[in-house]
């Protein structure tokens, strides 16, 4: 079963609009979804709407969210306010990482950090695709 850790990025697109296309990653089978406070707060903050938060409040019903975090593995560098997600990807034991921030993250897309393997969420549908 994978265990899909979502950053901030996924779960403000899941909440910004309704039908949201990302949205498919609450109907999938034999996963589990995976946040932090940090990511879930983050996504709140940028979410201007209140139906928007309401919307992400709903969505974090179905979702495990963590506290805690793990250390970085060696030469992985990402900016400080990046760095909470890898680590409480890695403390809540994910499977992978889903993350549209491609600009902090993008150069580890399809790479395992510390047995975590960091995917866009187009990324993961199309490997799950694949696989089935």
């Amino acid at each position: 079963m994978d265990r899909l850790f979502l950053d901030p990025n996924v779960l403000f697109s899941a909440a910004y609009r309704t039908h949201a296309g990302i949205g498919r990653l609450w109907e999938l089978k034999a996963v589990e979804l995976v946040t932090s406070t940090y990511a879930a707060e983050e996504a709140a903050v940028i979410l201007a709407a209140e139906e928007q938060r309401e919307r992400l409040r709903r969505l974090l019903g179905s979702v495990e969210v963590v506290v805690g975090h793990t250390p970085l593995p060696s030469g992985v560098e990402l900016p400080e306010k990046d760095r909470p997600i890898l680590q409480a990807a890695l403390h809540a034991n994910t499977t992978h990482l889903l993350t549209g921030d491609k600009q902090h993250f993008g150069r580890y897309y399809g790479e395992k950090l510390g047995g975590v393997l960091v995917l866009s969420p187009a990324q993961y549908l199309e490997h799950r695709r694949r696989s089935l």
